[in-house]
């Protein structure tokens, strides 16, 4: 299963993040012949889908540490909003397992057990480092000696620092090439609102939610009406007392059949100040007292361990410049980022990131010119102005299209056509019944398209046999 070609070619490489897009990313430039070390700071693969019962008790609101104690975000109730048909890797389905959780909305930790058989089927293990944090990552020469206008030479190295948990040693380590696979689901993105830090009353971020218990009989506002806020305030609304979501902008139609369905279950606008009595006002001039404040408002990209000089920076939430949101143009290939792109089917995306990135580092493909790199992104940062789209959310694609553009670049397989009808179908389904959904579906035409494609009846055995 590991190629051994393209050793002339062979690069080490050091991939940060065991998670869905740093695995795949392993195994495609293994696949290339590169020699690849992948750092893990959890005790096993999975990345976010590796669920942790623990949260930062310390810090609530995620935002004291330069390193978070804890990396997932999941909350134990989480079920996949899209179907699992849709979810897996183009080469290894996510089929159901008899003894397993066999729903088509699976659990969150249903993903990751199938992440679980992708890394033994490939034998990924043996080269993942469990428990090491990366604590730097930087370049192996001073910039200036390198930096010709705005290009770097083409033989740059990186320097990799890591550390294991349980000891004080820091391990140095020079690699051809770095591949951030690190994620982006981790540290909490905050509104800034009037008196919020003089609020006595119990504030936490979604980040260190998991399960509604200390909840019971409270009074509870949640701010944000996205995924996360949309089942937090549905599995809240069967134990508090009241929840109050205040939500910046009109809800789906979905969700406002819930908000219809729950006497105990109000819509609120945006938060205009919290008072220290413990009431939060609302800018229509309505106020509530509170017991607790959710904060379901999203993450932040962020990388505390990379050093470029300010080559690469993240400027609300926009991580740049990245050529197609992979590389950036001064430092490719030997820097790329994998996993940065929101809304999309993300396995086989990060899929088609991973082939790139392999094969450029192994010779069979190149970039274009930096100039061309750089045109393109100024457009591409245009064309989001131009729509009114604000920075922070640059790397929201939710486009097919443009991921089959990505696919065509790269020499991959575009999104199957039952991949995309399948996942607007489910939205479809939501907006009919948010709370039931998962469960309640209409598809089953699709559904059987799909499970006769090449995918599953070609495919599907390799996955199943494990």
């Amino acid at each position: 299963m590991v190629s051994e070609s393209n050793q002339f070619n062979s690069k080490s490489v050091c991939v940060i993040g065991a998670g869905p897009s740093g695995l795949v990313a392993a195994r495609e430039l293994r696949k290339e012949g590169h020699k690849v070390v992948v750092i893990e700071q959890n005790h096993d693969i999975g990345g976010q889908w590796l669920y942790d019962s623990k949260i930062e008790d310390e810090d609530p609101l995620g935002m004291a540490n330069k390193f978070l104690k804890v990396h997932s975000s999941m909350y134990e109730s989480l079920r996949l909003a899209s179907p699992r048909e849709i979810m897996g890797y183009t080469d290894f389905p996510f089929v159901e397992k008899k003894g397993r959780d066999m729903r088509r909305f699976p659990s969150h930790r249903e993903v990751f057990l199938y992440l679980k058989d992708f890394c033994q089927f490939f034998q990924l293990r043996d080269i993942i480092r469990f428990n090491t944090r990366v604590e730097y990552v930087g370049m192996d020469m001073v910039v200036d000696e390198f930096l010709f206008g705005d290009e770097v030479k083409k033989d740059l190295r990186w320097v990799v620092k890591s550390k294991e948990k349980k000891s004080d040693q820091v391990v140095e380590e020079v690699f051809d090439a770095v591949v951030v696979a690190s994620g982006h689901y981790s540290r909490p993105r905050l509104p800034f609102i009037k008196g919020m830090n003089s609020w006595k009353r119990r504030q936490i971020h979604s980040h260190v939610y998991r399960v509604p218990d200390s909840f019971r009989d409270e009074v509870v506002v949640i701010v944000g009406s996205s995924m996360t806020g949309q089942d937090l305030s549905m599995e809240l609304v069967g134990v508090a007392k009241e929840v109050y979501v205040s939500s910046r902008s009109p809800v789906s139609e979905g969700y406002t059949k819930v908000f219809a369905k729950h006497k105990n279950l109000h819509l609120c606008p945006q938060i205009e100040s919290l008072e220290e009595d413990g009431r939060v006002l609302f800018v229509d001039g309505s106020c509530v007292i509170a017991d607790s404040i959710i904060y379901c408002t999203g993450y932040l990209y962020t990388f505390p361990f990379l050093d470029t000089k300010g080559i690469i920076e993240v400027d609300d939430d926009r991580v740049g410049p990245l050529y197609q949101h992979t590389f950036p143009p001064s430092l490719a290939p030997s820097l790329s980022f994998i996993g940065i792109p929101r809304k999309i089917i993300g396995f086989p995306f990060f899929e088609s990131q991973a082939v790139w990135i392999a094969q450029l580092l192994s010779g069979k493909k190149t970039l274009p010119s930096w100039e061309e790199m750089m045109k393109s992104i100024k457009e591409f940062y245009h064309s989001r102005e131009a729509s009114g789209i604000p920075k922070h959310n640059t790397h929201d694609i939710a486009n097919f299209e443009y991921c089959d553009r990505y696919a065509d670049e790269v020499g991959f397989p575009r999104l199957e056509e039952w991949r995309k009808e399948l996942c607007i179908s489910a939205l479809i389904n939501a907006e009919a019944n948010l709370e039931i959904y998962r469960d309640v579906y209409d598809d089953f035409e699709l559904l059987q398209v799909a499970r006769q494609s090449p995918h599953f009846t070609q495919l599907g055995a390799q996955a199943f046999e494990l």
